[in-house]
């Protein structure tokens, strides 16, 4: 596995941000009824319930950009160093994470909103590594 061996934290982190968000994004558009719904219970007591299916397409095609982005960035970190379009890609993660947070506080799902941490921990790392 000589991809590991120049950036292994890089790259290990970029893999695990496009599968988490990919696999969000693959998840969204073959069911989307399926999420539509599930988030319009979630939020039905919250601000933005009026919003759910304008705010899921959003972190829809946000999520999508970000898994491109990274998965461009990948390629790039193996075949040049260059690290700046996975660094954009693992930065529109950490912004999704936070729109997802705001999401979550506002539907007073706090544990949900805890859990998030985690991978905002990973992306944020991530950030340091790729400046």
């Amino acid at each position: 596995m000589d991809i590991l061996t120049k950036h292994p934290a890089e790259i290990l982190i970029l893999l695990f941000l496009i599968i988490t968000f990919l696999q969000s994004g693959i998840d969204k558009l073959t069911d989307w009824n399926g999420n539509l719904n599930f988030i319009k219970d979630h939020f039905k007591s919250s601000p933005l319930k009026n919003s759910v299916p304008l705010l899921l397409g959003i972190i829809l095609v946000i999520e999508i950009i970000a898994s491109f982005l990274m998965i461009y960035g990948v390629y790039d970190i193996v075949s040049s160093g260059e690290k700046l379009i996975a660094l954009y890609g693992v930065e529109l993660s950490a912004l999704t994470l936070i729109f997802l947070l705001i999401g979550q506080r506002l539907a007073k799902d706090y544990a949900g909103a805890m859990s998030l941490a985690v991978y905002f921990i990973v992306a944020i790392f991530g950030i340091t590594l790729l400046v």
